[in-house]
């Protein structure tokens, strides 16, 4: 505490990542990374974008990426926002959509930043219970609320809400602002995102991220998908906040990204062939699997706790997530790696499951 502070500062809960711990010969399977690198065309357009010209500030509304963007999923310009990684989107979203006279709504077990942003920008929220299963119930929101945000697949349980629930979602709620968290939407089946539904409703947004399945986190893209309305908004925020969140070469590698959808496809399926892999050989171990749509699985063992058997594998340096929070405090969040990764998991949780 510091009496420089601003006085809001000291109630601040900060969000906590996922440790980024320097040790040598680790495998990393705690913050949901792409095993497999950047497409080779990403690489070579990042060469060509690091030039004389990054003496120049980039273009502040990104138009060549949005205009990809928009093409990529039959949109216009004007129905995209581009940030600095979802993270800043959904700082915007929860800031210049959200700040109103009722409180929003999200689940209880979901991803952790969201009552973060609600602690930053003085928001009343509500957390919705998830069932016993751990599914999203979109009937629970059915009530008045100043706008409804939830990641589909959820974080960190990995679970698929089906479209039409929430469509059904959109025609009961149309007071107020719909937010679908997509960050890991494109590693579940085709025709589960809520783009679909975007001509349809004014009031729906939708975030996605290039960190996931376009195997770009150290680059930090993130864009929202919605009605002009809501993109003239978000704009407003940022035009008050960072005229130009995102560079030259993000900008170069982003576009890139969505143009080589041959070797995105490639990628996604072997994500999608080890989560169904890795999730037989954990069942196999006696692990209870949720059914996963993302690029992780939730698991836990009814004889061994998830906070002893994350120990246990870190010394064997292998970090998975464990969360040490009600209801989830027995799972481990695991990133689908390589398969030389996943099987390297496997044997050493085989070795400590026997010893």
């Amino acid at each position: 505490m510091s009496k420089y502070w601003s006085n809001f500062v000291t109630t601040l809960d900060p969000y906590t990542p996922g440790e980024q711990p320097p040790i040598n010969n680790l495998t990393k399977l705690n913050t949901n990374e792409n095993p497999y690198g950047p497409s080779p065309k990403v690489l070579q357009a990042i060469q060509h974008a690091a030039d004389g010209d990054l003496r120049l500030y980039p273009p502040p509304n990104a138009d060549q990426l949005k205009q990809t963007i928009a093409e990529y999923y039959q949109l216009n310009t004007g129905q995209v926002f581009v940030g600095n990684g979802s993270d800043e989107v959904l700082a915007h979203v929860f800031n210049g959509l959200f700040r109103q006279t009722q409180g929003i709504l999200f689940p209880d077990i979901s991803y952790s930043f969201y009552p973060v942003y609600c602690g930053l920008y003085a928001i009343q929220y509500s957390k919705v219970p998830l069932a016993d299963d751990f599914s999203l119930d979109l009937s629970k929101y059915s009530r008045p609320n100043g706008g409804i945000i939830f990641p589909n697949p959820n974080a960190p349980t990995g679970r698929l809400l089906a479209l039409d629930a929430i469509e059904k979602l959109l025609q009961s709620n149309s007071a107020s602002v719909v937010v679908v968290d997509e960050a890991y939407i494109d590693f579940a089946d085709s025709g589960s995102s809520a783009v679909a539904l975007i001509n349809k409703y004014d009031n729906l947004l939708v975030v996605q991220t290039m960190s996931k399945s376009r195997s770009l986190a150290g680059l930090r893209i993130g864009y929202a998908m919605g009605s002009a309305e809501l993109i003239e908004g978000l704009e407003r925020i940022k035009n008050s906040f960072n005229s130009y969140p995102l560079g030259h070469v993000q900008i170069a590698a982003g576009v890139a990204a969505f143009k080589d959808n041959t070797y995105f496809e490639q990628t996604r399926q072997l994500v999608i062939n080890s989560r169904e892999q890795l999730t037989q050989e954990l069942e196999s171990l006696g692990f209870e699997v949720l059914p996963s749509a993302a690029n992780f699985v939730f698991v836990r063992h009814a004889d061994y706790s998830a906070k002893d058997l994350a120990q246990s594998l870190r010394e064997k340096n292998i970090i998975v997530r464990y969360f040490n929070k009600t209801r989830i405090n027995e799972f481990l969040r695991i990133t689908v790696g390589s398969e030389d990764q996943n099987q390297l998991l496997i044997d050493s949780l085989r070795s400590i499951i026997k010893s």
